[in-house]
């Protein structure tokens, strides 16, 4: 991973800014909400003790029959298609029955389902019909109490017969009508709504299931929708919020005010990608109910069943428009120790949904333009510390090159941070390692020029001696000792020699001429020089221009060529080869021969290095210094010098770059 990737990896790190927003716009639109849900629930304690205080007609405690109005007309016959839109707030009693009661303007209707597999049939009027399958119905109304005995022999028209005395107004038997199927009988009457009926009672007798009890019936009293406590509501409920008065068992009794939230311009509204954001980032707790919404006349709600055990329960809940929610608060309605049902307030806001939207898109927005400004920032602060690196990196790869030769000024070393402190080091290290160098190059030219003296020495106090008349048994050593000094001399004569080729190369004049005529010229000269053995040549059909000097250049291939001929058989081959590159040109030189051992590839241009034999004793001692002036002239025309193994051979390539042109003072 490079240094920019790094720095912006650590841009990324600026994210933490708009994910700690949006946990404190999370946070902010929590608090809005509870300091909603405390107000609102404030209000529904109050709605609650207003409702006791002005001792208004709340629904009875314990569970009551609850009567349903139908808009449609009932026709009594034992079939339950009358009741279908009823029948999914059918209230059950015990295991085995269903009862729905209701009411329109002049009856009121009377449904019972009983499912009993094994039936025991008989009228009512028979003197077993109570250890047969049959109901006991109880009416009041006011003082007046009546049971009816209600059962059949058969499907059809049946008539329940009273148990008790004249009980007023009360009729003293009713028609109903009984019908059956496989699973059980379904009962359906009706009674005049002028009865003014207020308590309800049924027993449903099965004589399979061994009743003991064949008269008692489940007493509560009858309960509908109640207009003048919806009246009362009306006054108390406050702005915005729709009441709902519910019975202990959940029934709806009451109800003031709609759900309706106030007009907006359509600026103002949110769109459905603010209301998705809200919900999926804001939002989490909201509480998934379908039926909340639904005018029904049982309101069965997870907040409603908490108030019902005596504790204020609150609830959020999506809205039906678009970017609403609904707050709902649940609060016990109780008198006298006695629960009379839940007070429920749901109010619709749009205000929590926009704040929420509006600060974390605010959020949003700065956070991203502040993640722009610092990645753009770092990232030009990663691109020109990479650059000067780079610099670094440059100028250091040139001084190793170079022999750890600077050659020009180091770069950054005027810079006051820390790469300047690293530049500056860098700098005194290659001045450290150059004048090193130098003194190394130099160590030839100063040992051979002091030992020129001690050698004339010896060698005259050789000839003395050996004008003094020795024994003849010192001859054999005088002669060594000669052979020694002629072998030292010729080293300190070498030395000296490279020295001079080094002046002379660095002082060689440069002109532009066609380097490929230049390689020409030289691979004719050699093909007299080969002898048998075989010299190609490959040579561009075009000029090579180059600003350089022919001389030196012809001095190199001189070099390499004595140096290829000296390893190649006699029936061995050579090749020349002139080919250009994008900054100049490479000449190679190859021959068939021993391959280059790998320890000395990177040793070959040095000075005094040779892979030649070792000379034998009165032999002139081979220097090395052919590849040496090579790597010399390479580098006078800012190229460089290079060798490698062919399959069988090798191969010696000069790459040039021309000599610098001189201006004219």
């Amino acid at each position: 991973m490079s240094l920019r990737q790094k720095l912006l990896l650590v841009a990324l790190c600026t994210l933490a800014l708009p994910v700690a927003g949006w946990l404190y716009v999370r946070q902010m639109e929590t608090l809005l909400r509870e300091g909603q849900a405390q107000a609102l629930v404030a209000s529904a304690r109050a709605m609650a003790r207003s409702l006791v205080v002005v001792d208004a007609p709340l629904p009875p405690a314990g569970p009551v029959w609850y009567v349903q109005h139908t808009s449609v007309p009932i026709t009594v016959d034992g079939y339950a298609d009358d009741w279908a839109s009823l029948s999914p707030w059918a209230q059950t009693l015990g295991k085995a029955a269903r009862v729905m009661l209701a009411e329109d303007d002049r009856w009121m209707y009377f449904y019972v389902d009983v499912r009993a597999p094994q039936r025991h049939r008989a009228d009512a009027a028979d003197r077993l019909a109570l250890n047969a399958d049959h109901l006991i119905v109880s009416i009041a109304s006011g003082d007046d109490t009546q049971r009816y005995l209600m059962a059949s022999a058969a499907p059809g028209a049946t008539t329940a017969i009273a148990l008790d005395a004249d009980a007023g107004v009360l009729p003293d038997r009713i028609n109903a009508q009984w019908q059956e199927d496989g699973s059980g009988f379904r009962v359906e009457f009706k009674l005049p709504r002028g009865l003014r009926l207020d308590r309800f009672g049924l027993g449903v007798h099965i004589a399979a299931d061994g009743d003991s009890e064949p008269l008692t019936a489940d007493n509560r009293p009858l309960l509908d929708f109640s207009t003048p406590l919806s009246q009362e509501v009306s006054r108390l409920a406050p702005d915005g919020v729709r009441v709902r008065i519910l019975s202990p068992d959940a029934w709806l009794v009451a109800q003031s005010g709609k759900l309706s939230l106030p007009d907006l311009p359509a600026g103002d509204r949110p769109g459905w990608f603010a209301s998705l954001v809200y919900r999926s980032l804001l939002a989490t707790r909201m509480d998934s109910d379908s039926a909340w919404a639904e005018d029904a006349p049982r309101v069965d709600l997870p907040e409603v069943r908490e108030a019902m055990r005596g504790k204020t329960a609150t609830a959020w809940r999506a809205g039906e428009a678009r970017g609403s929610v609904v707050l709902a608060a649940a609060m016990p309605l109780q008198m006298r120790g006695r629960s009379h049902g839940v007070v429920l307030l749901e109010q619709p806001s749009r205000s929590v949904p926009l704040l929420a939207n509006r600060a974390l898109f605010g959020l949003l927005l700065t956070s991203f333009a502040v993640l722009l400004v610092a990645g753009g920032v770092l990232l030009l602060f990663a691109t020109r510390l990479t650059f000067r690196l780079r610099r670094l990196r440059n100028a250091a790869e040139r001084a190793q090159a170079n022999d750890g030769r600077l050659d020009g000024p180091f770069p950054l070393t005027d810079a006051t941070d820390e790469l300047g402190d690293l530049a500056r080091s860098f700098e005194r290290l290659f001045e450290v390692v150059g004048g090193y160098t130098d003194y190394l190059r130099t160590l030839a030219s100063k040992l051979s020029h002091e030992l020129n003296t001690p050698l004339a020495i010896v060698k005259s106090s050789l000839d003395n001696l050996d004008h003094a008349g020795l024994p003849p048994e010192a001859a054999p050593y005088l002669a060594r000792a000669r052979d020694g000094v002629a072998r030292l001399g010729q080293l300190v004569r070498a030395m000296s020699e490279a020295s001079r080729m080094e002046r002379a190369i660095a002082s060689a004049e440069a002109e532009d001429v066609d380097l490929a005529a230049v390689v020409r010229g030289c691979a004719e000269g050699y093909r007299a020089l080969a002898g048998e053995r075989r010299l190609d040549a490959d040579l561009p059909p075009t000029p090579v221009l180059m600003h350089c000097s022919p001389e030196l250049i012809a001095q190199a291939l001189d070099k390499l060529f004595d140096n290829a001929l000296s390893f190649t058989a006699p029936d061995g081959w050579l090749r020349i080869a002139l080919r250009p590159t994008p900054d100049g040109a490479d000449i190679e030189l190859a021959n068939q021969g021993p391959p280059l051992p790998a320890a000395m590839q990177g040793r070959l241009f040095d000075s005094l290095v040779s892979l030649r034999d070792k000379a034998t004793p009165g032999d002139a001692p081979h220097l090395g210094l052919g590849l040496y002036v090579v790597r010399l002239v390479a580098e006078r025309h800012q190229g460089s010098a290079s060798a490698r193994n062919l399959d069988d051979g090798v191969a010696f390539t000069l790459h040039l770059r021309g000599l610098p042109r001189q201006r004219l003072g």
